[in-house]
């Protein structure tokens, strides 16, 4: 099958939890998003848990697993990198989106070490509003949400 350039790549760094990377695939799936791993990840990708929650979406979905972040972001020069976390002070609505930027997000539930947030292909740190006292949201729910508002703004391309 033809796979259409994504309008966007999510990225897990270093992911540790099956059930969210397989949420993950589903929601690349079913948006035309492009899901890339880093290593080393907390779980084989044949866990029943990673299947079960991609559910039949694993073939429809874009998946590469890289060895690190410089590998996943060296064939995409020109790209905008946007990490998000809960320290950043700029709301992920505040971005103009474009077709083939990356969203990157951190494992759970630790999120992006300050050596990752201070590389030097990180355009901007976003964050994604929560109540006072929280500590993080779902890492797909988190990456759903921001993957929605990029295809939102770059006109649901394909939908």
């Amino acid at each position: 099958m033809h796979q259409p350039s994504p309008f966007a790549h999510i990225v897990y760094f270093e992911p540790r939890i099956p059930g969210n990377t397989g949420s993950a695939i589903r929601l690349a799936a079913v948006t035309g998003a492009r899901l890339h791993l880093v290593e080393p990840l907390g779980f084989d990708l044949s866990e029943a848990k990673l299947k079960r929650a991609g559910l039949d979406y694993h073939d429809l979905a874009v998946m590469d697993v890289h060895p690190s972040l410089d590998a996943v972001l060296d064939p995409l020069p020109d790209a905008r990198v946007f990490a998000f976390t809960t320290r950043a002070a700029t709301s992920y609505t505040s971005v103009a989106y474009a077709p083939g930027d990356v969203l990157l997000f951190g494992p759970e539930p630790t999120g992006l070490p300050d050596e990752i947030l201070a590389h030097p292909r990180v355009t901007d740190q976003l964050r994604i509003p929560m109540l006072a006292g929280r500590r993080s949201l779902n890492l797909t729910n988190a990456a759903s949400i921001a993957v929605y508002e990029a295809w939102r703004q770059t006109g649901f391309a394909g939908a």
